[in-house]
């Protein structure tokens, strides 16, 4: 195929809070339980639909703990039955599926990690410091609106701009907690 015939990405669209997020993803949620019975044993909503009125892409993420990533790989193929896919992403302690809508928008990510990094999680962080900060949640939305309009269609570049003020933020949030700093950027 060459350039000329490539669909191009689409683009990174960025819109206000919607409430029905968290609830979307309380469904989910039981999807998720009811597909892999007591192998997850927490999920919670994070990312930017986790936080009352931040802007985000309409994407629900989703992070999931199992006694031991080993473990997960068992439930693959029940997710796969509810539309997860496995994407390699080169993350370390981790797997990262998504699930697409009609129109294969891209409508969950589910990230699942090791029951024993849990506390320390950046994404949980993050989450967390920005419905504790309000002002830290309007920069990073402010950000996130320019930043949608300078990369529209190259969102590796979106997201690796959005990583400065995400170090920062969770820099602090590990300083509260008395946790190590860690580089936001998982290789």
């Amino acid at each position: 195929m060459t350039a000329s015939s490539q669909t191009p990405a689409p683009d990174i669209l960025v819109v206000p809070h919607d409430p029905a997020w968290p609830e979307r993803c309380g469904a989910e949620r039981e999807a998720l339980l009811g597909a892999t019975g007591s192998l997850l044993v927490a999920i919670e909503h994070i990312g930017s639909t986790a936080v009352p009125g931040l802007e985000a892409k309409p994407v629900i993420d989703i992070m999931a703990a199992v006694l031991r990533l080993a473990d997960a790989s068992a439930a693959l193929g029940r997710l796969g039955e509810i539309g997860y896919q496995l994407t390699p992403t080169g993350m370390r302690d981790r797997l990262f599926l998504r699930k697409r809508t009609p129109g294969d928008a891209c409508a969950f990510h589910l990230h699942i990690v090791g029951q024993a990094t849990w506390h320390e999680r950046n994404e949980r962080l993050l989450r967390d410091h920005l419905r504790a900060h309000p002002e830290d949640a309007r920069a990073y939305g402010a950000l996130k609106q320019r930043l949608a309009r300078e990369h529209r269609r190259d969102g590796l570049a979106y997201t690796k701009a959005k990583t400065a003020l995400i170090q920062s933020i969770v820099d602090r949030a590990r300083d509260a907690r008395g946790l190590p700093r860690v580089d936001v950027w998982e290789d």
